[in-house]
């Protein structure tokens, strides 16, 4: 079991969101993986993922290029057991070029509350260091606020 679980009201919801954002900013693929069921499949960009140990070995590719990797999440809208979720990350590349990730995820649970469904669309815009605006784990001044769209 992994609550809050479905059917999902706005608090309950919005705790999902908020524990999702937590886990990926650990960079820890082992935990990541936990929220999911052992059978869940992704879409993520243009790759199509199923399973735990297919979700390990891609965060653990991804957090391996992805340097400095910091991440906001955002409930878009909801409805028993799935929601959209925006979000924006920062992280740079081996070159120490920066890069702000903007996308959108589909999210559906299982009745225990783990995700069995993630497909998530993203664009890569190139930033500059003194652009940057996310610099880690989301900090007590930042609860509440909204993701800008820029």
């Amino acid at each position: 079991m992994r609550p809050p679980l479905p059917p999902f009201d706005l608090e309950s919801a919005r705790i999902k969101v908020r524990a999702a954002e937590n886990a990926w900013n650990t960079r820890d693929p082992e935990t990541v993986a936990q929220a999911y069921t052992e059978d869940s499949v992704w879409r993520n960009r243009d790759e199509f993922i199923t399973g735990r140990a297919e979700i390990i070995e891609f965060l653990t590719r991804k957090w391996a290029s992805e340097n400095g990797y910091a991440l906001r999440k955002e409930l878009w809208g909801f409805r028993e057991n799935r929601m959209a979720v925006r979000f924006q990350y920062e992280w740079h590349d081996e070159n120490g070029q920066w890069y702000r990730s903007y996308g959108n995820e589909l999210w559906e649970f299982s009745p225990e509350g783990l995700m069995s469904r993630r497909e998530a669309s993203i664009n890569d815009t190139p930033i500059a260091e003194s652009d940057r605006r996310i610099f880690g784990p989301r900090g007590e001044d930042e609860q509440d606020a909204p993701l800008p769209i820029e």
